[in-house]
């Protein structure tokens, strides 16, 4: 039979040669993911799919796919005692064990057509006589990526029988609800959780519970520090949440400004917290900081902050101005904007400038000064070939020439320097700091060719995401994909999370995933999914496609499979545009 691919590539179908049925089980262990009992194997029939040949296609064809998926679930569940749930819920998620297991049936050859039936068949007979290490998709539906798996495999365990602490903690997790495919995260950084007596873990989480953490703050908390789930309370830990409780800060938020792809140091955002009040921060300048600006807090202040505090307050720099500074351009907080202001103190006291004077070009100059990294002194007077003394009036004169004569990044020519004005940029180069942007790359000079407006509209418009319920992080990523959200006006932005929320029902999710969603136009957005209700009403299209696959398609795409799927499919467009066009002249 015959079976043509994509790519042009195609395999045959065959029976694989199997090895000589196992011998009988001797004895039985008791594994509960539901108290159902399992068999035992003689470890020389346990069959590693990692070491297999992949099959030789860029793609796997969807049904066989899914043909070993429903093959793989009536094994774990039916010969294997795992609950329905959890053996549907395995081998779902772990595509790249499916795609290991399929390759056992598959080798290259002529086109050939693949009967489902023969698939079903071959892939039981494979797993009847070569019983699977079931920690592979195991740890793969918990997200445990393939090149990590390695890592984690128990050494001499096939079976999860084998190991019921890790099983019974397993199950706390998943019934206190903690995402399954975030567990992984869990076993990777803080794997003795996966160890602990039946009983502990659960008792832990009241434990926190005690302290009045709501279990959602518990869940994420979990997933993004796993430590915290490790021994006794974290002295730190609580000191940072009774300071957060004081200075107005619910515990709910902090988490939703994680990552779980990103660890976290109570004890730094304790010194944070700490220097701030020593500096003479009020509670109500902490809260206004910290909601402004969540990173301060969850990355902590530097040692080069801390060095230029101390600096600056021996040169002479009032307090009331280095507050007054921190609260409008919370950006000099950052440790790599403290390392620029360091090096300008180095280099206006190699040219011997009085200490009065320092004080005074930082005063009324650092926030310029803070935003461009500096060459060393000595580089600087080397390559400008002038005396110190000379040096030394130009910039009492005009302290920003600083910038042009003594900047790290690519030379100007006199022209260039003679019409920049630092100050003219100075909004949108804030914002793009706390995005991530490297001040003076080449990443920051085409961001600031991409994003229009001024820095505190880009703002703006960056809080309407995160005011909307997305996540921080998640929205610094959606921004870096998708630079142009932030050029629409702030109205548009919160008419389109409401329409795709509000109106088609989708997750706020989905946007994360698909973030050039808000580069469409919402006419023709609405025209669209006009089209896909009318077909999902007479039940000829997937009635749960996601929201790229809709708004994404080109035209000539839309049109093949979204109109013309149905006699009257051109019709009804066309009368949809037609009415949408009649109510926008309206």
């Amino acid at each position: 039979m015959i079976l043509h691919l994509s790519q042009n590539r195609s395999f045959l179908f065959v029976n694989p040669k199997l090895p000589p049925p196992p011998f009988q089980p001797q004895t039985r262990l008791r594994f509960s993911f539901k108290a159902r009992t399992f068999r035992v194997f003689n470890s020389t029939h346990i069959a590693t799919l990692n070491n297999f040949s992949p099959v030789e296609s860029k793609r796997v064809p969807r049904h066989v796919k899914i043909e070993a998926q429903r093959v793989l679930m009536d094994y774990l569940h039916s010969t294997r005692g795992y609950s329905f749930l959890d053996a549907e819920y395995i081998s779902k998620n772990c595509p790249n064990f499916v795609k290991s297991l399929i390759a056992n049936i598959f080798v290259g050859g002529n086109d050939v057509d693949v009967d489902v039936d023969g698939v079903a068949h071959s892939l039981r007979k494979f797993l009847r006589y070569n019983p699977i290490n079931e920690f592979e998709p195991f740890f793969e539906s918990i997200g445990i990526s393939p090149s990590e798996l390695q890592d984690f495999l128990p050494s001499g365990m096939f079976f999860l029988a084998d190991d019921s602490a890790l099983v019974d903690n397993f199950h706390v997790l998943c019934n206190y609800g903690v995402p399954r495919n975030r567990i992984g995260e869990i076993y990777k950084e803080a794997k003795e959780v996966f160890g602990y007596p039946k009983g502990f873990l659960l008792e832990k989480f009241r434990e926190y519970e005690e302290l009045g953490l709501s279990k959602s703050f518990i869940i994420k908390l979990g997933v993004c520090c796993p430590s915290i789930l490790v021994g006794d309370h974290h002295g730190e830990f609580v000191v940072v949440l009774d300071w957060l409780k004081r200075i107005g800060i619910e515990d709910d938020w902090i988490v939703s400004y994680m990552s779980c792809s990103r660890t976290y140091s109570w004890k730094k955002m304790l010194d944070a917290i700490q220097l701030l009040d020593e500096v003479g921060y009020s509670e109500e300048q902490m809260h206004n900081l910290f909601k402004a600006n969540p990173k301060l807090l969850l990355e902590g202040f530097g040692k080069k902050l801390r060095l230029f505090l101390v600096r600056s307050h021996k040169l002479g720099v009032k307090v009331n101005v280095m507050y007054s500074y921190f609260t409008e351009y919370p950006h000099i907080l950052l440790n790599k904007c403290a390392k620029n202001l360091l090096r300008v103190i180095d280099i206006l006291c190699a040219i011997g400038m009085e200490t009065d004077e320092i004080a005074r070009i930082l005063s009324n100059y650092m926030h310029l000064f803070s935003t461009h990294s500096f060459k060393g002194p000595r580089t600087v007077i080397s390559e400008l070939k002038v005396e110190k003394a000379e040096l030394l009036q130009v910039i009492k004169d005009d302290p920003l020439k600083l910038i042009s004569m003594a900047s790290s990044s690519k030379k100007k020519s006199p022209k260039q320097i003679s019409v920049y004005d630092p100050r003219r940029h100075l909004d949108k180069i804030t914002f793009l700091l706390k995005l991530g942007y490297a001040e003076n790359s080449e990443e920051m000079a085409n961001a600031l060719k991409v994003f229009r407006g001024r820095g505190d509209l880009l703002q703006e418009r960056f809080d309407c995401l995160v005011e909307a319920g997305l996540d921080y992080n998640s929205v610094i990523g959606m921004i870096k994909r998708a630079p142009t959200i932030l050029n629409q006006k702030k109205d548009v932005i919160k008419e389109k999370i409401h329409f795709a929320t509000n109106i088609l029902g989708y997750p706020l999710e989905s946007i994360v995933a698909f973030p050039t969603y808000f580069c469409y136009d919402l006419e023709k957005i609405a025209q669209r999914f006009s089209m896909y209700a009318w077909l999902k009403e007479r039940k000829v299209v997937n009635p749960s496609l996601t929201l790229s696959t809709i708004v994404s398609s080109n035209d000539k795409r839309f049109e093949k499979y979204f109109v013309n799927v149905h006699p009257q499919g051109p019709t009804i467009w066309k009368n949809i545009k037609r009415l949408s066009k009649k109510n926008k002249n309206k």
